[in-house]
């Protein structure tokens, strides 16, 4: 029998509820508003008191209300058809709403009921299988979408049936099961998961041993993140966050994307729905939205929603990730996320911590974070997830909590910078604040000395400290004058001047220098490094920086010619006799 309650208090979106019998944190219930049913969540439970966060607005709700518990969490809905969509953070499917907004009460089925898949059996009749082995597979554009023994189910099956191979709707029963004690048990393409339960389909969860390649030299080159790994880029408001993110998302080498849009502005979301399905995936020529899910909720939704669209998108791409597939999660942005918790924390006037935001901020955004990385699956095969979260710290102020929070959790740290975006050095990665720690990995070090090249890392740290050299060399000649100091000062202003326009700097607007494969940046970080380690002996300082300058041009264009073409090679030819 459910539990139900009655509405004692309403503070926005935090009801307080008297029950009469046993609830859970975290568990749904649904409140009784005039016969329309508004969805909510146990945040917290005081004796006979419970508090939960309600998805929608409360407006007309009054004291007395019924409110009835289902006894289950906020979970959504796995099956064929998730590719291509668009959902809000309660997995609404936006594409199929009969108005422009959602009504209260109103909630979209996520997945289409009547289109048929063609099914594929993988598993055979009398099998042993346990949660996430493979029983079939149907084709979600062109990528495998296995159809999976449930992650809820405990212990091991054996297959009594299978389905033939044919079309079938997501409601089919393709498999019967049998547990240890002779039940049987239907498997449909359809199972369901709570969202802030992490998916335990996997063997085992090694540390990533390989990168994920991006396209982004300042990425690549410099601090690259790994497959499997976490990352995030934080920096002030119009720094260019959500086009790097856009920018990871078209050229990242990764199978299923994963778009959560936290919190963004409307403009921002609206430009992802108007822009995404016309982009062309330059790994398969085909459009970019057919290996894409969009989670949406902006700012202007109530703030339960809008901490439960992260939870939902992570979850998605862990279903993906136990078929064997690499995932790539982009967040945009955290910190709004974080600005949810906060508001609801103030709410049940709990102990405030840094900024008022929750006293165990860093322990949730830690336990987030973690979800993500490379697994082992039962069969042996090996899945990712790559995280990316972009967080907005107020003023640009990186020792903010959230920013500091999640430096905890995160391995890669891409610092956008405010001076670098008013230069227009796009984009605008802080070369010197930023860093990878994967870098430090001995499995990521040997991958890109047989991948790359051999020593790749100690060149890297070259470039860098070519970087640091010339920003302590700049200051040097801003305080004293251009006369005022050694002409070495010049030339090492220089050198890390060649580094940032012809490795820091891409346009992603140029048809060949937007997408940078590692062989093409292992090429031109060589040829930097190699004129960087000449010496040179010039007059003054007009001449120091007219052939620098005309480097750069000449290194620029070679950016903008495809790396197979004749016109590419004639310009390193003459580069190389520029500094003969």
């Amino acid at each position: 029998m459910k539990t139900t309650g009655i509405v004692t208090g309403i503070v926005s979106n935090l009801v307080t509820v008297k029950v009469n019998g046993p609830v859970a944190e975290n568990e749904i219930c649904f409140i009784n508003l005039g016969g329309v049913k508004m969805m909510a969540e146990v945040i917290k439970v005081n004796g006979e008191n419970a508090s939960v966060q309600v998805f929608e607005s409360t407006r007309g709700l009054k004291g007395g209300d019924k409110v009835e518990f289902e006894g289950r969490m906020l979970e959504v809905q796995l099956g064929p058809g998730l590719l291509s969509s668009v959902y809000d953070g309660l997995q609404n499917n936006l594409a199929t709403m009969d108005n422009v907004f959602l009504q209260r009460g109103e909630y979209t089925d996520p997945l289409d009921r009547k289109k048929t898949w063609s099914f594929t059996p993988i598993a055979k009749v009398g099998d042993k299988v346990v949660a996430a082995d493979w029983l079939g597979e149907v084709k979600e554009g062109w990528l495998p979408h296995k159809i999976m023994v449930p992650f809820s189910f405990e212990g091991e099956f054996t297959v009594k049936s299978v389905k033939e191979a044919g079309d079938y709707t997501v409601d089919t029963v393709i498999a019967v099961l049998t547990n240890d004690v002779g039940e049987d048990v239907n498997v449909t393409m359809v199972q369901k998961w709570p969202v802030k339960v992490a998916v335990k389909g996997y063997k085992e969860k090694p540390r990533p041993n390989k990168i994920m390649e991006t396209g982004v030299r300042v990425i690549d080159t410099l601090n690259p993140i790994a497959e499997g790994g976490t990352g995030f880029i934080p920096g002030p408001f119009g720094c260019g966050k959500t086009v790097l993110q856009h920018a990871i998302a078209k050229q990242g080498d990764a199978d299923v994307i994963v778009m959560a849009a936290c919190g963004e502005r409307a403009n921002e979301v609206v430009e992802i729905f108007t822009e995404f399905p016309e982009l062309i995936d330059p790994h398969t020529g085909r459009h970019l939205m057919e290996r894409t899910t969009i989670i949406c909720n902006t700012s202007n939704m109530p703030v339960a929603a809008r901490e439960a669209s992260v939870y939902t998108a992570m979850t998605i791409c862990e279903y993906y990730r136990a078929m064997g597939l690499k995932c790539l999660l982009l967040a945009d942005s955290t910190s709004r996320w974080a600005q949810a918790l906060r508001e609801m924390s103030n709410r049940m006037e709990e102990l405030p911590g840094a900024d008022a935001f929750p006293v165990d901020l860093s322990s949730i955004i830690s336990n987030f974070y973690s979800r993500a990385g490379m697994v082992v699956l039962n069969n042996g095969q090996t899945g990712a997830v790559t995280f990316i979260g972009t967080v907005s710290p107020a003023g640009g102020n990186l020792k903010e909590p959230v920013t500091e929070s999640t430096k905890k959790a995160a391995r890669c740290f891409y610092a956008l910078e405010q001076n670098r975006a008013d230069q227009k050095r796009y984009p605008a990665v802080g070369p010197l604040e930023s860093y990878s720690k994967y870098l430090e990995y001995p499995e990521i070090i040997s991958y890109l000395d047989e991948t790359v090249e051999k020593g790749w890392v100690d060149k890297v740290l070259k470039a860098k400290n070519i970087i640091r050299k010339g920003k302590e060399s700049a200051e040097q000649i801003n305080i004293l004058g251009d006369d005022g100091v050694p002409m070495s000062y010049h030339v090492n202003f220089w050198k890390s001047e060649l580094v940032d326009f012809v490795i820091l700097q891409q346009d992603a607007f140029d048809a060949i220098d937007a997408l940078c494969p590692l062989e093409r940046q292992r090429f031109m970080l060589d040829l930097v490094l190699e004129i960087c380690a000449k010496d040179y002996d010039f007059e003054d300082f007009e001449k120091c920086r007219e052939f620098f300058k005309n480097l750069i041009n000449e290194l620029r264009q070679m950016n903008y010619s495809a790396y197979e073409s004749e016109q590419f090679w004639s310009y390193n030819d003459s580069v190389k006799s520029m500094i003969a």
